[in-house]
């Protein structure tokens, strides 16, 4: 039975023994990949056939490409892609073939869904790890130029992650190193940071945010039943809905108990980005119990 997982502990730019057998026996629903495991096209066509081999199945392989300081293929083999709030300014055609080249660079090496495009909303308080990464100051510009980015990466043939659902931009802390806590009222977030997963909710898979939402729940959305509900019945996301990496620091307990929250939750797959094999075995062991809906 293939676990709820996905997993990116990949060392290098090959897949070695300890990792393959690994990965043969935990059966991951599929794999991200980082930099560290990207060297030329040739070795990374490589790379993805042997994880999908490892598992005897063609399981999808993503990555973070969104531009600017988040892409992990980079030159000289791959086009150096501006931010996204950059080329938002360039106006839609640069949005579109932005994400439509982008993908085709990374199909053409055997990488079938991008963790983007970024739907949180930039304000004068995003904290810099994300603010240029998202495509707008305002709920209008986020969904228009979010939905041609997410069009033109289906178009060549790779599925988009949006992310942070259900947003991000408010935080003023960095998710990897801290809990942020947004204080805003539930109509606020509804009028603003909600209404671009609204609006794209018809797309096939959403990333959650660490993030802690005061007027909803104590615990991060992606622990947290209550969000996961409203991202569901209210936004309206029916799709697959993975979390963010469960090794952030914006979540605490230890790596088997995030997952199991994850889970618990109602998230459809747990996302582990860096940890090592005997790190893996402990979250792929976690007492998996999903709630229903």
């Amino acid at each position: 039975m293939t676990s709820a997982t996905i997993l990116g502990g990949i060392a290098g730019p090959e897949l070695n023994r300890a990792e393959r057998d690994f990965f043969r026996a935990a059966d991951p629903w599929g794999f991200i990949l980082f930099a560290r495991n990207v060297d030329t096209p040739d070795r990374l066509r490589r790379l993805t056939g042997d994880l999908r081999d490892a598992l005897g199945r063609d399981a999808p392989v993503l990555v973070d490409q969104e531009g600017g300081r988040v892409q992990r293929l980079r030159a000289p083999h791959w086009t150096d892609w501006p931010a996204p709030l950059v080329q938002a300014g360039r106006g839609e055609r640069a949005i579109w073939l932005h994400h439509h080249l982008m993908a085709q660079e990374l199909r053409a090496v055997g990488i079938d869904a991008d963790c983007a495009p970024v739907l949180d909303i930039a304000r004068d308080e995003t904290h810099p790890f994300l603010k240029d990464r998202c495509l707008g100051a305002d709920a209008g510009t986020v969904i228009r130029l979010g939905r041609i980015a997410a069009q033109a990466m289906l178009a060549a043939g790779v599925l988009p992650v949006i992310k942070h659902m259900p947003g991000h931009g408010r935080a003023r802390v960095d998710s990897h190193k801290d809990l942020p806590v947004v204080e805003a009222s539930l109509e606020e977030l509804r009028a603003t940071d909600f209404a671009p997963f609204r609006a794209l909710a018809d797309l096939p898979m959403a990333m959650t945010a660490h993030i802690r939402f005061a007027a909803l729940d104590d615990a991060p959305a992606t622990a947290s039943a209550s969000m996961v509900r409203m991202i569901r019945r209210e936004i309206g996301f029916e799709g697959l809905l993975m979390s963010d990496d469960i090794g952030m620091q914006a979540l605490s307990g230890s790596l088997a108990a995030r997952a199991a929250a994850t889970i618990a939750a109602g998230c459809d797959l747990v996302l582990s980005c860096n940890e090592t094999v005997a790190q893996m075995e402990e979250i792929v062991a976690a007492p998996w119990r999903r709630r229903p809906r």
